[in-house]
Order: structure tokens, then sequence, then C-alpha cells
């Protein structure tokens, strides 16, 4: 079995409101929160890195766990915005948390690529026993024109997954991807992100309630069962359209994004890590986590309360 067994975050200290970012964007204040929910985020300092950051997140995770960093047998890290094609940052964050020699993976999966992490270590924890999902973004410095600069912030969140124990068993998960639409969003060398809102929102609002009816489904488990829907945090709006597709209202979906923005990888587990914090009770019910980005892929995950 696998089991959730603690969730992490970090955030940088920098706070950016919309009236900052009007100059630069051309989008007023209020538009943007009609627009997207976003009244703020956050943004890494100079001498902050994707590394720095996941390794923050990566910390906080562990001490919520109550274990060390020695007793991680796995590290599998997304982050769509690392300032090199390659080495990623899974090697570097592995390194300065003390444990070289752990295998590190990168996932360049931007937005959904902690959930895809997830997923991957509910398999993999038989054979590594505890694995650490990190998803970790400066997107500040890669959303840089005026139609995409005021969605995205910076920002870390990391998620143990246990063959041992845990307050949540990982139940099933299902994965998607589709590269018809791929080139809507994306980052080209050299270049600044590029994203097609109309054609992602569009996609996004019709892929990511398809994915969840279809878990709960297989798992004979009616959406208002679900105790808490925590899904990437990208638009208020479309966060409030998929909760009526499926069938829920909005408040079942934890939403953060006034406050942090899109982090794209790290904005899932950010989302759960300040879920935890102010819910750790025992799961009374399901959780689903959800999530949908470049590639395009996009999927959900079930978890429930541990038997």
């Amino acid at each position: 079995m696998a089991y959730l067994r603690a969730f992490g975050a970090y955030l940088p200290t920098r706070v950016v409101d919309n009236a900052e970012l009007a100059a630069q964007t051309g989008a007023g204040a209020e538009w943007i929160v009609r627009s997207t929910g976003i009244e703020q985020r956050r943004f890494a300092a100079g001498h902050e890195s994707v590394a720095s950051l996941g390794v923050a997140a990566a910390q906080d995770c562990l001490e919520n766990a109550g274990m060390s960093p020695r007793e991680v047998g796995m590290l599998l890290v997304a982050c769509s915005s690392a300032p090199c094609r390659f080495p990623g940052p899974a090697s570097s964050i592995g390194t300065d948390l003390g444990i070289p020699g752990v295998p590190a993976i990168d996932l360049p999966i931007a937005s959904a690529g902690s959930l895809f992490g997830m997923a991957l270590a509910a398999h993999l924890v038989p054979a590594y026993r505890n694995v650490l999902v990190i998803g970790t973004e400066i997107m500040s410095r890669v959303a840089t024109e005026g139609d995409t600069a005021f969605l995205f912030g910076d920002g870390a969140g990391a998620c143990l997954v246990s063959a041992e124990s845990g307050f949540a068993e990982i139940r099933d998960a299902l994965l998607s991807s589709d590269a018809e639409f791929a080139d809507a969003l994306r980052l080209d060398l050299a270049a600044p992100l590029y994203m097609e809102g109309r054609t992602i929102i569009m996609q996004a609002s019709r892929k990511v309630p398809r994915a969840i009816t279809e878990l709960l489904h297989r798992n004979r488990i009616p959406p208002l069962d679900v105790q808490v829907f925590l899904m990437h945090q990208a638009n208020l709006n479309l966060i409030a359209r998929v909760a009526q597709t499926v069938g829920v209202p909005q408040e079942r979906f934890s939403c953060n994004i006034q406050r942090f923005g899109n982090t794209s990888s790290a904005s899932l587990l950010i989302a759960a890590a300040e879920w935890r914090s102010q819910d750790p009770s025992p799961l009374a019910g399901p959780a689903v986590f959800a999530a949908f980005g470049a590639g395009l892929h996009w999927g959900a995950l079930l978890a429930v309360p541990k038997e």
C-alpha cells in the first residue's frame, strides 16, 4: 500500500499585489481579480533558486512527518521553470538535503507534474519505502509578458508518500496525456512563456471534470461523499467551473490562488500543505487531487481514510 504521510511548503517572503503589476502588464488590478481570482502572489529573491525553494519545502514536509532526510528512498521533482535544459534541480535538492546518492528524478511537466509524481510514488514505494515528491517553481523569471505575468507566482510544495504509514491511503489515480493542443502552452528556449488562455481554459474545463468523475465512478464514490478536492491553482473561475460540472459546492475545493497565484507544478502541493496545516485531524472522507498542465497532461488521484 501507499500512504500520504505529510505535506510541506515554502513561499518566498516578497508579496506582489496586482497594483504593482498593473503598469507592467497593462491589466487593471480589479480586472485581474475578476478574470483570475488572483489578488497577490510571491516572487523569489535574487539569491533564491528552484532548488533552494524545493529544499525548504522538503524540509518542512519531513519535519511535519517526523522523519529524517536519510529515511527518504527516492526524490521526484516537478519543475517547469529550471534555469537550464539540464541538469534539472532534483539532484541538487538531494545533495542539499544531505542525501547524495539517493535517486532523484526530474519531472519537467508544467502544472501537472506534482500530481504525476504522487501517482508514480504510489507505485514506487514498495521498492523505495519513502518517496518525496516536490514541486518547485520560479515562474516570475519565465512568465514575463503582459498577458501572462500577472497569472503566476513562485513557491514550492512537497509530499511524502510512504509504504509504512500515513494519514490517508492512495487508492487510485487516473493520468492522461494528449499533444493535440500542446502548442497552446509552452516555454521555448530563450523565449518567455507562451499561453493561449482560452484554449487552455476550455481544455481544462472539459478534461479535469471528466477525469475526476471517471475516477470516482470506478471507485463507486459519489462526488458529494468527497471531503475535499485539491486542485492545481490555475484560475479561480476554472475551479468554480470544475466544481459545478462535477456537481459539488465550490466550498469543497480548497483554494489559495487569491494569495499565491498560479505556481505551476508547486501549486497542488502548496494547497495540500495549507489544507493539512489548517485541518490536521484524521481524514473523515475521500480526498481528490486533480491537475491540468502543459503537454497536455492531466489527471486525478484518490486518497481515502486509512483503515
